[in-house]
């Protein structure tokens, strides 16, 4: 039996996250609020749901709680996946990046992916029942910026960019057969050609970050595809940034190359979901652990 081990992204968040696991993983998730420099699991046990909203805390908060529970497990997976954020997960459950240094580059990337939401204010709107290629051709024809962002399941795909560019589309998308076309409540537009400038500042702290090649494939968000190289893994997470999250692509390739279960590591269970709808036909074991 081939496991893979999947790693939720922005958006699984909820209050009082992790706060069960606190007494039995304590030295680790201090260490947490000491390099950050502040108590991030004081709001993510205590804080509101608009509290664990600002992209600064939620992104620490779900990778912290994603790899609390990977090293209860003691995993060792056969293949790990993580949806955008949970790529960083992904990486330190795998071997290639120590819990540390994924939490600094997280939070670093948290940070500036902020900044260009203040700067550049986007958005981001959930396209239902609408074939791929209509989603690609009537945003490509959409004056300003806007794109597919992700490809989570057939049938569901998120578009990103400017607010005025993602309202227009959601209208034609809807024109062409779309059940729903609905903004989503994001701070901005992530995985778009606005988060170009944090894509910048982002390359120099992961070009002097230690990479080690993982123990096992990880299939990264920008092709789908399985990697172990060290300087790819490095360049692909630069290119994740202002690039789509091809997780139904993901999924599928990861069960052709032999994943007969898969195990959700972090909070809530969207992965689950959309590995199920992903999965066509075969016959796979999905489970999580909070």
């Amino acid at each position: 039996m081939e496991t893979a081990y999947i790693f939720p992204g922005q958006g699984s968040q909820s209050p009082g996250m992790a706060k069960e696991l606190y007494e039995r993983n304590k030295a680790l998730m201090e260490r947490a609020n000491e390099v950050l420099g502040f108590r991030l699991t004081d709001i993510m046990f205590e804080g509101t749901e608009e509290d664990l909203k600002a992209t600064r805390v939620t992104q620490p908060a779900i990778f912290l709680h994603s790899c609390v529970l990977a090293s209860q497990e003691e995993i060792k997976p056969d293949m790990v996946a993580g949806h955008s954020l949970g790529e960083f997960s992904a990486l330190v459950a795998a071997g290639a990046i120590g819990f540390e240094d994924g939490l600094r580059l997280v939070s670093i990337r948290a940070s500036l992916m902020q900044e260009c939401c203040e700067k550049n204010p986007g958005g981001m709107a959930a396209v239902i029942k609408l074939d791929d290629r209509t989603i690609e051709e009537i945003c490509a024809g959409v004056p300003g910026i806007v794109v597919p962002a992700n490809y989570n399941s057939p049938g569901q795909v998120v578009i990103s960019g400017e607010l005025e560019a993602v309202e227009k589309a959601c209208v034609l998308l809807k024109e062409a057969g779309a059940k729903r076309a609905l903004p989503i409540p994001v701070s901005g537009a992530f995985h778009s050609p606005l988060m170009e400038p944090a894509r910048e500042a982002l390359a120099e702290a992961i070009a002097t970050t230690p990479f080690k090649t993982p123990v096992c494939p990880i299939y990264q968000n920008v092709d789908a595809l399985p990697h172990t190289d060290p300087a790819e893994i490095k360049d692909n997470l630069l290119r994740q940034l202002t690039s789509p999250v091809r997780w139904t692509a993901t999924v599928q390739n990861m069960i052709a190359a032999g994943a007969t279960r898969f195990v959700e590591l972090g909070p809530g269970s969207v992965l689950q979901g959309l590995v199920r709808r992903s999965k066509g036909d075969a016959e796979i074991e999905i489970e999580g652990k909070q």
